[in-house]
Formats: C-alpha cells, sequence, structure tokens
C-alpha cells in the first residue's frame, strides 16, 4: 500500500509575482500549480493508493474562483484515474464564522466519488486498491469545537492550552479504541508540535496559534502519522513515523534554504502494527528559488558600482527570486547606482530589495568638563585632529580661525 502525503498548498500567495501578459494572473499562481501538478503526476505514475492532504489548501479563506477551480482540477484528475483523495481542513480553510462553509466544503456537498473531507475528529475507512485503511483526522483545532465558553471564562492563554490538551487526549484515545489491530491505521493533522522547527509560518497565521505536545499523537497503533501546518519538511519521531511533509512552494526568505517536497510511505498490511512501514521517501520538487546575495564594499573603493555588479555575477540567481544586501561605508552610498545594479539583476525572476546596510561613522563627543576647560582656539584645534585635516591645512584654518574669534572677542569688548 502506497500513501502519498502533502500539504499547504496554499493557493493564492503571490508575493514577488508578477503579471503574466498571456494569462492575466500572477506568475506566483502558476509557481504554485506547477509544484502541485508535480504531486499529482508522481501519484498518477506510480499507482499510489491514496493521496492525503494535511490542510490549507489556499491563503485565504474566502478564495477566489479561479483558485478553487484550479485546486479542484487536479483533484479530479486523481479520482478520475482511481486514487481516492484524503482532504483534511486547515486554518486558512475555515471560515472565520463557525457556521459558515469551510473552502473545501464543495466536495461532499457535490458527493464527488473518490474524494473524503475530514473537519473534525473523527475515524474514515478508506477502501484502497489493496484493501482498507483507517485514517484518524484531527483537523484544525477551532477552540469552540473542544471546549465549551464557560471552561474557558477567566482562564489564561497556558490554561486554556492545557486544557485543549487534556480534552485533545482523550478524544483522541476514544477514536484509538475503536480502531481494528488488524487494518493499518494513520493519523493525519493540522498542528504545531512543541518540537516542530519552524520557517517563516508566522507570517502566514490566522489567529492564535495553539502548540499540542508530541506525546499527544505519538501513538503506537497509528502506522504513519501525516502532519500539515508547518512549512518546514521534518521527521519528528520513528514510532510511530511522524513527519511534516512541508508546504510545496517557499512563501519568503525564511525558507530560502528549505528543500520543498512531499512525502510516499509504502505499508505491508500484512505484516504486524508497528512494523508496517516499509519504506519512506521524500520526493522534493522543483520550488522556486530564493537568493539572497550580500555585498560587503571596503572603504577607499574608487568604483563600488562596478564591485557590487561583480560580487553578483558570482551568484547563480536565474529565474530566482532575489534580494540584494549591501554593506558599505557611507562615504560610499552616493556613489552606489540603482538602475545599473537592476540591469546586472535582470535574469532574476523577481527582485525583491536592494538593501543598503550603511556603516555610519561614530564620532567621538567631548566631555561636557572637557570642554569648559578648553579655549575656543583649544576645541578648532581639537575637531581638527578628529576629522584628520592635513597638518598644513590645520595651521592654515587655525591661523584663520584665530583671527575670526579675535574680531568676535573685541566686538564684545
Amino acid at each position: 500500500m502506497k500513501i502519498l502525503h502533502f500539504s499547504d498548498v496554499h493557493i493564492g500567495v503571490e508575493n514577488y509575482g508578477v503579471v503574466d501578459p498571456e494569462t492575466g494572473l500572477s506568475t506566483r499562481l502558476q509557481d504554485f500549480l506547477d509544484t502541485y501538478d508535480e504531486v499529482v503526476n508522481h501519484a498518477l505514475e506510480n499507482q499510489v493508493d491514496l493521496v492525503l492532504f494535511s490542510g490549507d489548501a489556499y491563503k485565504s479563506r474566502d478564495p477566489s474562483q479561479t483558485h478553487q477551480r484550479e485546486f479542484a482540477k487536479r483533484i479530479a484528475t486523481l479520482t478520475n484515474a482511481g486514487i481516492p483523495v484524503f482532504l483534511l481542513i486547515g486554518n486558512h480553510d475555515l471560515p472565520s464564522i463557525a457556521s459558515r462553509a469551510t473552502a473545501l466544503d464543495i466536495f461532499p456537498t457535490l458527493n464527488v466519488p473518490g474524494t473524503y473531507v475530514s473537519e473534525r475528529l473523527t475515524t474514515t475507512v478508506v477502501d484502497t486498491k489493496d484493501g482498507p485503511l483507517q485514517v484518524v483526522s484531527l483537523p484544525w483545532i477551532r477552540r469552540s469545537a473542544f471546549l465549551a465558553r464557560e471552561e474557558t471564562h477567566n482562564l489564561t492563554l497556558e490554561q486554556i492550552n492545557q486544557q485543549l490538551q487534556d480534552r485533545l487526549t482523550t478524544m483522541l484515545q476514544q477514536q484509538i479504541d475503536a480502531l481494528d489491530q488488524s487494518i493499518p491505521a494513520v493519523l493525519t493533522a493540522h498542528v504545531s508540535l512543541n518540537t516542530a522547527v519552524l520557517s517563516s509560518e508566522q507570517t502566514m497565521m490566522l489567529g492564535h496559534d495553539h502548540v499540542l505536545l508530541q506525546s499527544n499523537l505519538a501513538n503506537p497503533a497509528f502506522d504513519y502519522v501525516a502532519l500539515g501546518h508547518i512549512h518546514k519538511h521534518q521527521i519528528l519521531w520513528q514510532a510511530p513515523l511522524m513527519a511534516y511533509s512541508g508546504s510545496l512552494q517557499r512563501i519568503d526568505f525564511g525558507e530560502e534554504k528549505d528543500p520543498k517536497g512531499f512525502c510516499i510511505i509504502d505499508i505491508d498490511p500484512t505484516k504486524p502494527r508497528g512494523g508496517r512501514v516499509t519504506d519512506f521517501q521524500f520526493i522534493p520538487v522543483d520550488a522556486r528559488r530564493f537568493v539572497t546575495i550580500n555585498v560587503s564594499v571596503e572603504e577607499n573603493v574608487l568604483d563600488p558600482t562596478t564591485d557590487v555588479i561583480q560580487a553578483i555575477q558570482r551568484h547563480n540567481f536565474h529565474d530566482a527570486i532575489v534580494r540584494l544586501i549591501i554593506r558599505l561605508p557611507e562615504e560610499l552610498e552616493t556613489r552606489i547606482s540603482d538602475t545599473a545594479i537592476r540591469q546586472a539583476l535582470k535574469g532574476a525572476h523577481y527582485i525583491a530589495a536592494i538593501q543598503r546596510d550603511v556603516i555610519r561613522q561614530r564620532r567621538p563627543r567631548l566631555a561636557a568638563e572637557a570642554i569648559e576647560t578648553m579655549t575656543p582656539t583649544d576645541v578648532l584645534k581639537r575637531y581638527m585632529e578628529e576629522q584628520e585635516v592635513p597638518e598644513d591645512r590645520q595651521a592654515t584654518l587655525l591661523r584663520l580661525g584665530q583671527q575670526l574669534i579675535q574680531e568676535a572677542a573685541d566686538r564684545d569688548s
């Protein structure tokens, strides 16, 4: 039995994109659809038994008709090929008001064959070509679904989180107790776990992010735990195997170094519980690259723009989203040509920023007591020394300065 696990498609994220003149759509929309297509094509070519999606189909709780069409088109491609698809509700799929439909409710409403949608903690038996599979689903935790208003009255966020963990542990154990141990079982959850390493999810959060303990989900009754919500792919535990598939595309520069892709899990239903997972692979996708170019310009450089351009040319930024950070002394700041630098970066897909980190000279100030004991001539001489005025010029300026000081003194007298 082969399961494909992916998550956090986030169709609708269009930052760092330009409008495609042929379609009128953002090039970033096509980025997200291209990696989504890689998932679909792999599932078809390898005849997987189940595609398991762990939440967050869209960026917005109210996706556009175009975004919904593109997501559903690919689900239909899978189900038309006889591959069942399990869709979990993530926080970006939930409406702001509980009584409204989720972004994925269209599938059960139309009774689309081969699709399963879960918006509550439950167990679903999915019939695959290699036998039944039990899927315990934990969608994004809406506090009101687990705790009554009176139960949280006058509690701190930490106390509420603890109550959620306690209630969730009890409810999840009820699902576990009802499992058929002779049939493979997986848990899919859209959650933040305390052991997870974050990338840039803070920029994508909608509301308060409850953090659960890994021990809440790491139950040996499951053959695999498929996680969504955290964009960084990572394996958290081995028994049972527990992994975040991560997102399919990079959202911003916080994910610059993160590989993007999906997971393939092979399960042997004939083996006993605890030993059914026979293989696990993370399959990378061709996600749009983010590239940061750092350049330091030394003092006394005659042509700082040329130095920056030469540093740029040492990087592979073709078709990438680029940010350039230039560190330089303040006296060279006005000698940098943005036009020339942008021309040097013309092979990039998008220039996110050209940032200048200017090194400003710290000029020491004389203590008030020291100034009070100095004559105007002494102060002038001290100033010229700090400014490193050449000695021959100091002498001329000091002579002229003394004349002005004397003329002022004569007028005052």
